[in-house]
């Protein structure tokens, strides 16, 4: 988990150091890189609480492909910025529904949501107009705490509790 999580950012595991060759020009932008794969790696030591028994954006995965949800994997997206930032899964344009981008968030804590946000707002003006971005909350096991809900929801995310994930499967599979 800890290289693949690593390779999603192209930073290298060398022995117990994170790797990642830069030049002047593009440093800033690899030390964004860097520094995400870190928070990212951080995240991964949520996985030993016994509560976790998959990643959960394996689980999303699983519940999209038994849903008919089509979606396109870890999708990049250029901000404003002019940082990368990777999203789990983007849920095509219909002509039901627009452009959906899907975030799992399987900790869900103000980190985690200050992270998203800043995502969001930064690549937001990249996408179409009318792009929504889906945030699905493991709310398995533990009690997601409505300051991390409300920080979603004054930004225009749509926050989406796991336990509730059936009652949005239209709006998704549309």
């Amino acid at each position: 988990m800890l290289k693949t999580t690593l390779a999603g950012f192209g930073v290298q595991l060398d022995n117990d150091q994170l790797i990642v060759h830069t030049t002047s020009e593009n440093f800033s932008f690899k030390k964004h890189t860097i520094i995400q794969a870190m928070l990212a790696v951080n995240d991964l030591f949520y996985l030993a609480s016994p509560f976790v028994a998959s990643l959960f954006v394996e689980d999303v995965t699983n519940w999209f492909e038994r849903s008919d949800i089509r979606y396109t994997p870890k999708i990049k997206f250029t901000g404003k910025s002019g940082y990368d930032h990777m999203f789990d899964f983007v849920i095509p344009k219909s002509r039901k529904q627009p452009e959906r981008l899907v975030q799992a968030i399987a900790n869900p804590r103000k980190e985690s949501a200050e992270a998203l946000v800043f995502k969001w707002v930064d690549t937001k003006e990249t996408r179409s107009s009318d792009s929504r971005l889906y945030v699905f909350l493991n709310d398995t096991g533990s009690i997601v705490a409505s300051s991390v809900v409300d920080a979603l929801r004054n930004y225009n995310l749509k926050p989406l509790f796991w336990s509730e994930r059936e009652s949005y499967r239209d709006d998704l599979a549309a």
